[in-house]
């Protein structure tokens, strides 16, 4: 009798070791009423991840885009006259080009006009067209209905050119700056219909 006892004793003390090895390796219970999901602050997005205001659009009242920039001068808003009043030298006569806003609305002329001599208001242009003179600088020229801008046309006499093929013009061909449409000023002239003969130079416009 007393040997079964300790031998049961010692089964049970063996079973009760192994129960708490388990338990000491086993996962620690969670506590009541808790959940093993991840917590929501863990899977929502930071309040810092939703757009700023600085990209949200502006309302409608607090617009402050700029104006839209003045247009630049076309033919169709434009007369042409030249001024010979500067005199001439040493073959050469200069004159003035004249541009004048005949439209209801401002335009910016900038730039160098395209000038050829031309035998008639419809003709194509004769000879070589001018050169660009660009001692005088670019400005931009702002001109309100009414107003005009100037640039120093040269032309130099046909005759000082031994090899010229004259051919008689009638005027000027102008074209405003960045404009594929033109005007035309009756002026007669000799003109040279052979290339590499070079009659006209034309400075960038300026404010009268």
């Amino acid at each position: 009798m007393w040997t079964q006892r300790i031998k049961t004793g010692l089964v049970t003390t063996t079973a009760a070791a192994s129960l708490l090895l388990l338990a000491a390796c086993g996962p620690s219970p969670s506590p009541a009423g808790s959940s093993s999901a991840p917590p929501t602050s863990s899977s929502a997005s930071p309040t810092s991840a939703s757009p700023s205001a600085s990209n949200s659009p502006s309302p409608s009242g607090t617009v402050t885009s700029a104006a839209p920039a003045e247009g630049q001068c076309r033919a169709d808003s434009l007369t042409a006259a030249t001024d010979s009043t500067g005199g001439g030298a040493a073959g050469s006569i200069y004159e003035k080009l004249i541009l004048t806003n005949s439209g209801t609305t401002p335009c910016t002329l900038e730039g160098f006009a395209g000038v050829s001599l031309t035998a008639d208001a419809n003709g194509a242009p004769i000879g070589e067209p001018a050169t660009r003179e660009t001692t005088t600088p670019v400005t931009k020229v702002e001109l309100a209905p009414g107003k005009s801008a100037w640039a120093e046309l040269r032309y130099t006499q046909a005759g000082n050119y031994g090899d010229c093929t004259k051919v008689p013009a009638a005027g000027y061909r102008i074209y405003p700056p960045n404009d594929t449409a033109s005007l035309f000023v009756a002026e007669q002239h000799d003109a040279c219909s052979n290339a590499g003969i070079k009659l006209l130079t034309i400075t960038a416009f300026q404010a009268v």
